[in-house]
């Protein structure tokens, strides 16, 4: 009888503190709701419908939902203070990675991906009716963005007008993240580069980075894009590309090249022949240890290109994205030389916690997504292009956002987030990336108006980012 009693007061306490449904990727109990969403596969849009356990805020167990933290012109929390040096920088204390602002205190990035006027005639139309001018777009939409959370603007902006605005403003900044796509311009004066759905392709999707020139280009690109930016405080970092191709179909890749001259045919030839190895001897550890080193010469020369120009901020890498992301000695060489590691983040509904344990592990730095969305079918657009899920409503949306973003903020090696992007897809757009035709991605649709069910959860957790690391810290 004592052993069963004992074992009653055992289950009575698991009940308590297990009462919930335990996350697929972290240790938090909540109370899930299902969200009925449908998967993208590439080629594929016949995808069935299915449920999603979706985490919110409203279900976390123990929360204290208080609306809204105390933040500073940067966003920043104000309980939470180290060392400024007027520039953006990361600091690990206390087990947690952080940003700390120019001012000292501790910031997670809540940013929107593509803020920049639409250019179709649609976007255009409704542009005019709505702004007196680019100014009054760049400073009506900031203000929104502080009622959301949002404290930052991501790749593919209108950087000068984010910059102008700024100069302006003395109780709110938005931090911005420059995109130099310092290989993609090199691939396009060097030729053979071509456009992809989402980013551009190479010769057998292998990079240029053996090219003798590919150091000078990169250090006059720098040189001149970034001479403007060096001693702005409200820059955030730079990206120099965008998804480049890294993966174990390098080695074939390079070994395949047309040219047998071919400084990347040659490189690659000279590897396997120091390593004693022919190709049908090739396995996954040599084509996983080369793609390494095709990113460690990569990051390398882009960084001290960068690092040349501007000495005062972070290199925040080249987004990596698909397989890349899973290699650890392409992590491991994105960790030699970037200062935050950045990831565009596709293919699950909840981050999986060992993804994002992995990342901090071989990189040794934090990480930020820079890529993620889902589209929702009642914003009356196909939806048939991109890598997000889709599902049902705007008030999905929002949770779907909010499921995505809490477990970025349990893991103590993300930084915060880039979400893709400004505003819809217009199918009327002309000359446009595939990838980017008629789906339901922006916060705002093509009339320039807010998804109010979408921004509402965003507003709720973007507002109480920090009061819900320390819960989850606790």
């Amino acid at each position: 009888m004592v052993h069963y009693q004992r074992m009653k007061v055992l289950i009575y306490i698991l009940l308590i503190c297990y009462g919930g449904v335990v996350a697929p990727a972290f240790s938090r109990t909540y109370t899930p709701i299902r969200v009925e969403a449908k998967k993208w596969v590439k080629g594929d849009n016949n995808q069935p419908w299915q449920f999603f356990d979706t985490r919110i805020i409203n279900n976390l167990q123990g929360f204290k939902n208080t609306g809204n933290d105390e933040v500073n012109k940067y966003g920043s929390t104000i309980n939470k203070k180290i060392a400024g040096t007027g520039f953006y920088r990361v600091e690990k204390t206390g087990g947690r990675w952080w940003v700390i602002d120019p001012e000292g205190y501790c910031n997670i990035q809540t940013v929107i991906n593509g803020f920049r006027q639409g250019t179709s005639q649609k976007n255009q139309k409704a542009f005019r009716q709505l702004y007196k001018s680019e100014e009054d777009w760049a400073n009506k939409s900031a203000k929104a963005f502080e009622e959301y959370g949002l404290n930052g603007i991501g790749s593919w902006s209108n950087y000068p007008v984010v910059q102008s605005y700024n100069n302006k403003s003395q109780k709110h900044k938005l931090s911005y993240s420059v995109n130099l796509s310092m290989m993609a311009s090199y691939g396009k004066k060097r030729g053979g580069t071509y456009q992809l759905p989402g980013n551009i392709g190479f010769p057998n999707q292998t990079i240029f980075v053996f090219d003798p020139e590919f150091p000078a280009f990169c250090d006059s690109l720098a040189k001149v894009q970034i001479s403007g930016w060096k001693n702005d405080p409200d820059v955030f970092g730079y990206f120099s590309d965008n998804e480049l191709p890294f993966g174990i179909k390098n080695l074939e890749g390079y070994l395949t090249l047309k040219n047998p001259k071919d400084p990347g045919r040659m490189a690659a030839e000279k590897w396997l022949k120091e390593k004693r190895l022919t190709v049908d001897k090739i396995t996954d550890k040599e084509r996983s240890e080369f793609a390494g080193l095709v990113a460690e010469r990569y990051f390398r020369i882009v960084s001290e290109a960068i690092r040349k120009a501007d000495p005062n901020h972070m290199y925040l890498g080249s987004r990596l994205h698909g397989s890349a992301k899973f290699v650890s000695e392409i992590m491991h060489a994105a960790g030699k030389y970037c200062d935050v590691v950045s990831v565009n983040y596709y293919g699950v509904w909840t981050p999986v916690k060992e993804h994002l344990d992995n990342w901090a592990a071989w990189s040794g730095k934090p990480f930020i997504i820079t890529e993620f969305y889902t589209k929702a079918m009642d914003s009356g657009l196909a939806n048939t292009t991109g890598a997000g899920y889709t599902v049902h409503t705007q008030r999905d949306r929002g949770y779907a956002y909010q499921d995505f973003c809490l477990a970025l903020l349990e893991s103590k090696n993300c930084v915060g987030w880039h979400y893709f992007k400004y505003q819809d897809n217009d199918p009327t757009a002309k000359g446009v990336d595939p990838s980017n035709i008629d789906s339901n991605k922006g916060i705002i649709d093509n009339d320039y108006r807010f998804y109010e069910d979408l921004m509402n959860s965003m507003q709720q957790l973007n507002r109480q980012v920090y009061s819900l690391i320390d819960y989850f810290d606790r």
